[in-house]
């Protein structure tokens, strides 16, 4: 497996879910496991299978966040000489050159992406376009509504 792009946020937020599953979560797990099996028939024990599945779910988690942690490359942005240059985890100010719109994102971490808080995964279409570019660029990205134009305004570290 190749590495997994993180920044210090990203990587502390995978830890923290991955205690939580295995010193909550499973533990619940297994106890609703051995609450159902008291109930007796297996075979037609809704509460089991539903118990079972949910620890499939738990253990997949488990061993997808062990996995990403291990291959992590952890970047500290604020480490990070950037001179005006978009690279992963800056925060990018950018204007929609046909309507005037103002964005901002930051580039981080798939497991980090959401849209909500303004960040963006390093793979989505305009974090591809914006990397390596400097403040002042002029950016075409294309996105399911089709071609867009960006300037890129401000680079910063966050």
């Amino acid at each position: 497996m190749s590495k997994v792009p993180m920044t210090v946020r990203g990587a502390t937020l995978l830890r923290e879910e991955l205690d939580r599953l295995k010193r909550v979560e499973r533990p619940a797990v297994i106890q609703a496991i051995a609450e159902a099996r008291a109930h007796g028939d297996l075979r037609e024990n809704f509460e089991y299978k539903a118990a079972r599945d949910q620890q499939g779910f738990v253990e997949g988690r488990i061993k997808e966040i062990e996995s990403k942690l291990s291959h992590a490359q952890v970047i500290d942005i604020s480490e990070l000489q950037i001179n005006g240059k978009v690279v992963f985890g800056t925060t990018v100010e950018l204007v929609d050159m046909e309507s005037g719109e103002h964005v901002c994102y930051q580039i981080v971490g798939e497991d980090e992406a959401d849209l909500e808080t303004d960040r963006i995964s390093v793979h989505s279409p305009i974090a591809r376009a914006l990397i390596g570019r400097l403040e002042g660029d002029e950016v075409s990205v294309d996105t399911p509504g089709g071609k867009r134009m960006f300037e890129i305004m401000t680079v910063r570290c966050e």
